[in-house]
């Protein structure tokens, strides 16, 4: 039976939650996800979680924010006119927000706070410093000589 290691094809299902409980995803009751370990489909702590795991094994497990993704960084964080969002949203601090970047490409931004005509907004992953419960059940596992 193959284990997974660097450059495994690997089909599974998992459950990203915070601490309390919160669901962040969820792909249980939908396809399972299939990607290659190291193709940076995962952070770094999902993927040491998986490695030497054979089809059909399940784990639960603790990400540290270092092995997930990282710590808010300080230079993410921007503040833009609030005449710049559109006048059907009314930005709320904590809403996570999908802003158009450049080369068309969507950037993720959590409101901070709301002070007078200007906005704060986080650009650092909406899950930076969150430690994460990590749930995955393999299914399926190509080893990357095959």
């Amino acid at each position: 039976m193959n284990k997974i290691q660097d450059n495994s094809t690997v089909s599974l299902h998992y459950q990203l939650s915070l601490e309390d409980g919160t669901e962040v995803e969820n792909s249980f009751d939908a396809e399972p996800l299939v990607f290659t370990l190291g193709d940076g489909t995962l952070t770094e702590g999902m993927e040491l979680a998986l490695l030497g795991l054979t089809e059909n094994e399940s784990i639960s497990v603790t990400i540290a924010p270092e092995q997930a993704y990282g710590y808010p960084d300080e230079n993410k964080i921007h503040s833009m006119p609030l005449n710049d969002f559109p006048d059907d949203l009314q930005p709320e601090p904590g809403q996570v927000i999908a802003f158009d970047g450049p080369d068309d490409e969507e950037i993720i931004g959590t409101i901070l706070e709301i002070n007078g005509d200007e906005v704060t907004v986080d650009f650092s992953h909406p899950l930076a410093g969150r430690t994460l419960i990590f749930k995955a059940n393999t299914l399926e596992v190509t080893s990357a000589a095959n």
